[in-house]
Formats: C-alpha cells, sequence, structure tokens
C-alpha cells in the first residue's frame, strides 16, 4: 500500500502562521545581533557600525567576570557532554542491542523521563535532592544536574543511529571468530561514530546554554556564561550584553547545524 503524502502548504493561513512563529522567535534574536555593532552606549539608538563591544568584552572592565563564566561554562559543558554521551552510548547499546529484558521499557521511559517533565521542576527536584543528602553546591552540582539532563539529549541521535545498523554486521564478525566485545568496539561503534559525535555536540550546546537548571544549583560565587548574562541585565542592559548574547547565538547555531549536518550525511549514505 502506497504511502499518502500530505501537502500542509495548501491549506489556508499555513504560510502566514510559519512566517508569523518565524518572526516572534528570530526577529529579537536579529535585533539582539544589529544592535551589538552600534558605536553608541545606548541599545535603542544606532550612531553607525562598530566592534568596540565585541573588543570590550575582551578588555572591559567586566571582561574578567565574563572570561571566568566563560571557562565555568566551557569546562562543565565539555565533561557533562562526554559523560553523558558514554551513558547514552551504554544505555542505546543494552536498550537495542541487549534483546527483551524485564525493565527495557521502564528503562527507556526513565532516559526519556527529562524531555517530558518541565525544567523548572527539574531545577526544583535537583535542588531539593542535593539539599537533602547535605551536598554543598558549586561547580560539582551544576555538573551533576548537566549530565543528568543531557542525556536523554544525547541518546536520541545515538539510538537513531544504531536503529539504522543490521545486526548482521554484528553476527558476521562473531561468524569470524569475533568475540561480543571485540564486534562491539571494532564493528559496532565505529558505524554508530556519526550518531555519538551527534549527540555530543547536541549535548555539549544543551549544557553551554542551560539557565534555569545552573541558576538553581550553582553555589555563591559561582557563575556560568548565562547566569552571569542575567547578573548583569538585571543592573540594566548594556551593548556589551549584546554581544556576548550574540557570540553565544552564533556558536550554538554553529554547533546545532554541525549536529544535523553530521545526522544528515549519516542518513543519506
Amino acid at each position: 500500500m502506497a504511502t499518502r503524502h500530505y501537502n500542509l502548504r495548501i491549506y489556508p493561513g499555513f504560510r502566514a502562521i510559519t512566517l508569523l512563529c518565524l518572526f516572534v522567535l528570530y526577529a529579537p534574536l536579529l535585533v539582539v545581533t544589529i544592535y551589538s555593532f552600534n558605536s553608541s552606549q545606548s541599545i535603542t539608538n544606532w550612531e553607525g557600525f562598530s566592534l568596540r563591544w565585541y573588543v570590550d568584552v575582551f578588555t572591559g572592565p567586566e571582561s574578567g567576570k565574563f572570561k571566568q563564566a566563560a571557562q565555568n561554562s566551557f569546562v562543565i559543558a565539555l565533561v557533562a557532554a562526554t559523560v553523558a554521551t558514554t551513558i547514552a552510548t551504554l544505555s542505546a547499546t543494552a536498550i537495542i542491542r541487549g534483546g527483551r529484558f524485564k525493565l527495557r521499557v521502564p528503562s527507556l521511559g526513565l532516559i526519556s523521563l527529562p524531555l517530558m517533565v518541565p525544567e523548572i521542576v527539574t531545577a526544583v527536584a535537583t535542588l531539593i535532592f542535593f539539599n537533602a543528602i547535605g551536598f554543598e553546591r558549586g561547580i560539582m552540582t551544576i555538573l551533576l544536574a548537566h549530565i543528568a539532563f543531557c542525556i536523554p539529549f544525547a541518546y536520541l541521535p545515538i539510538s537513531a543511529r544504531m536503529q539504522g545498523i543490521g545486526a548482521s554486521y554484528e553476527q558476521a564478525a562473531q561468524d569470524l571468530y569475533a568475540t561480543r566485545a571485540q564486534a562491539f568496539r571494532h564493528i559496532l561503534l565505529p558505524l554508530m561514530a556519526p550518531g555519538i559525535a551527534s549527540g555530543f555536540i547536541l549535548a555539549f550546546i544543551v549544557s553551554l546554554d542551560d539557565f534555569i537548571i545552573t541558576n538553581f544549583v550553582k553555589g555563591a560565587g559561582v557563575e556560568t556564561l548565562p547566569t552571569a548574562i542575567f547578573g548583569a541585565v538585571k543592573q540594566g542592559i548594556k551593548p556589551n550584553i549584546m554581544a556576548i548574547s550574540s557570540m553565544l547565538l552564533a556558536l550554538s547555531v554553529v554547533m546545532v547545524a554541525l549536529s544535523w549536518i553530521i545526522g544528515r550525511r549519516d542518513t543519506t549514505k
């Protein structure tokens, strides 16, 4: 039976609703990016093109604070993405290649749960948990929270890639006297590499951009780039904040695009 395809563009109002959604989503980002190149100290009056606020981010009076916050963000994101991707890879192997076992469905639901629970609920629950066990808040609490939150984001592309790999590859390797561990290490893992890379990039950018969970579980004096930006905005929006936001936005776009390209190249092979 042939699959029936629907052309949503023929429905009345579809184009207008799409354009409206795109405008609401991306117009504020475009305005922030444009005014980050404004030579004026005003955030509303355009006085000419300039890179002064990008220079101010690295050399201005607040540069030390933002450099430390950026360093914290990148270190946390790198470690969290690495650990989350490792756990996601092992989880996908167990769930997809482990056959049917008693806790398979609950395990899959447990991994997917952070995607369905509102982030504010996750943040409050994590904070209560750390307080209940007497864990002092700081870099380590942010890292642990990010690892738990990033696992499902890493799991999705990894599991999708693994489902597209036939079991015949591993069976052929075992027919040639390879053990299951050798078949996994030399056959399955290289084939999964694009999915693992895509999952790592996605987990990295989710951790780097996270604000709500970080703001709840961070300790006094510990800042990441999103929380540092939020703290600076509370004192008034300055043009250098727009420059930092634009750079963070550009990095996020590049990383997400890279993850999409890797996943798309993998599916077209």
